[in-house]
């Protein structure tokens, strides 16, 4: 069965503890540094029991991260803002694919048309 990349995964490579910050890290694209002091600030502001709980909870119910989860940055980055905004990244795929689609149909345009310079260079192939 093929890992699902908009799971949430527990990242054991990058951990300091458990690695329920570095995953949380992972799944939002947030720097870990910022998470790991947010969840610091979180239970020194008063949520002491809470904090620690909901930790052991989500270090309990994860699953590891896979290790062939991402191919490149590129990936890691691209599946970071599908989980984090579906709607602009299925967006930003279908900008893309009209911009190509756009090339694609320009080429063709060139080359199907009426072009005497482009039968001229084949003429003069022969």
């Amino acid at each position: 069965m093929a890992a699902r990349r908009t799971r949430y995964y527990l990242d054991r490579q990058n951990r300091k503890w458990l690695g329920v910050c570095s995953g949380i890290a992972d799944y939002t694209g947030i720097d870990v540094l910022w998470v790991r002091i947010g969840a610091v600030m979180v239970t020194l502001m008063g949520g002491f029991p809470w904090t620690l709980i909901a930790y052991w909870l989500a270090a309990w119910m994860a699953e590891d991260k896979p290790r062939d989860l991402y191919g490149s940055d590129e990936d890691t980055r691209f599946w970071q803002g599908v989980r984090s905004n579906p709607a602009r990244s299925a967006r930003d795929v279908r900008s893309k694919y009209r911009d190509i689609d756009r090339r694609l149909a320009d080429i063709e345009t060139y080359y199907t048309s009426r072009n005497t310079r482009l039968s001229d260079e084949i003429e003069s192939l022969r």
